[in-house]
């Protein structure tokens, strides 16, 4: 096992390495492209014996995934934003095929308008296509979270393929010091792709469920995706406390930070979520009884492990990185649906929308959130939802739109 600094991106591309792909189908886009080049050096120096194909489009790389995973072949792929859309019609159609493969998605902010910087929106587009879901806080767990995510997706009570997100220029340009597996350990933590019944032959040929059904068989066989998520959640706890044993490192389905006696937690997802380790940190040394609780798995949602976290908890601010028009936080409202029905006093939850587009959250902003959410559960009520917006970015769009305005009343003199 080494260490060395690396990408986000680097770290994808370690990982497929680690875990023996097979079949990398790709199409470039930004900012994922440096995972599909890593891996290419690889397969052109002989360092991995790997077959990759380049693809006209995310639909026909999705397309082409499934395709080979449904044979019985081990297969990486990875995108990011509108590619991810644009491969959207495959997401559900592979699942349904019940294709085990791994792709990383880089997320970066949907247009439009049009921004490079990564927030959750294209990941959380994906949330019921039946790809299960890893989010990924580090360069670190990025490379785990593949190895991970193959033990899941190829467990034969699961057969689903798995999306690892990181957050794209935050996690996927940033070096970070990675501890790379030692691949005699990796192949021993995952053995090679043992396809069961999967596979095909020219001679007996298998259908992969593509037929046309009517209601009653389409609602047996999408049902089964279902219990196959539930399944996923089932057997999660085991293949991390093996992969903890095997590596020395966590990788659990939810990670909590000096929440033992919180009063008030953080909930977040993503690379953002250490910035309010640091925000927790100083509010702790400023006598505040505060913590973070951090949702890895998104899809099966951990229900149970959130709520043992968040258990007698009085505030909670819950920190959402997309945006559903005409509802709001995506996460907040799994939260508040999770903790529905739940045994003692309910926590008051608050709702914050930040880092759109990659927009920074100061440290200020955390310390605001905290007292807000502390103020919310003093008074036992939830706080309207707020964006993260100063004063300042304000002004600053109000003059924006004031220039606009004038410049297209110029435009329409005649």
């Amino acid at each position: 096992m080494s260490r060395t600094m690396l990408t986000g991106n680097v770290a994808a591309a370690w990982g497929a390495r680690l875990a023996g792909i097979e079949y990398l189908p790709a199409f470039p886009i930004t900012p994922q492209t440096e995972i599909i080049e890593t891996i290419s050096r690889w397969i052109e120096t002989g360092e991995m014996d790997c077959r990759m194909t380049t693809l006209e489009s995310e639909h026909s790389m999705v397309t082409a995934a499934g395709a080979a995973a449904a044979a019985g072949v081990r297969v990486f792929t990875a995108t990011s934003s509108q590619g991810l859309l644009y491969g959207m019609e495959m997401l559900y159609t592979t699942a349904g095929w019940r294709a085990p493969f791994v792709l990383v998605n880089v997320s970066r902010g949907l247009s439009s308008p049009i921004t490079l910087e990564p927030d959750h929106n294209d990941i959380l587009a994906a949330r019921d296509s039946g790809f299960l879901q890893l989010h990924c806080a580090t360069c670190q767990e990025v490379l785990d979270g593949v190895l991970v995510a193959y033990r899941l997706a190829e467990d034969e009570r699961v057969r689903l393929p798995v999306i690892v997100n990181m957050d794209g220029f935050h996690l996927s340009f940033t070096r970070e010091p990675v501890e790379i597996t030692d691949a005699a350990a990796a192949a021993r933590f995952l053995p090679p792709f043992d396809p069961g019944n999967l596979g095909f032959r020219a001679g007996a040929p298998l259908s992969e469920a593509v037929a046309v059904l009517g209601g009653s068989p389409y609602s047996y066989f999408r049902y089964q995706v279902h219990l196959a998520a539930l399944n996923a959640e089932a057997v999660f706890p085991s293949i991390a406390g093996e992969f903890h044993r095997a590596f020395g490192r966590p990788f659990p389905a939810v990670e909590t930070y000096r929440c033992d006696d919180a009063e008030v937690v953080f909930v977040m997802m993503g690379s953002f979520a250490t910035k309010a380790k640091a925000a927790v940190d100083r509010l702790r040394e400023a006598g505040e009884a505060v913590g973070l609780v951090r949702p890895v798995m998104l899809r099966p949602f951990p229900s149970a492990a959130l709520r043992e976290a968040l258990a007698g908890k009085r505030g909670i601010a819950v920190v959402d990185q997309n945006l559903s028009p005409g509802r709001g936080g995506v996460l907040h409202t799994e939260i508040s649906a999770a903790l529905q029905g739940c045994a003692g006093p309910s926590p008051v939850l608050a709702s914050f929308v930040g880092g759109l587009g990659g927009r920074e959250i100061a440290s200020e902003e955390f310390c605001e959130m905290a007292a807000v959410a502390r103020r919310a559960a003093a008074e036992g009520r939830a706080p309207e939802p707020r964006l993260l917006f100063t004063e300042a970015e304000r002004k600053e769009m109000r003059n924006l739109q004031a220039i606009a305005l004038a410049r297209g009343a110029r435009e329409r003199r005649p």
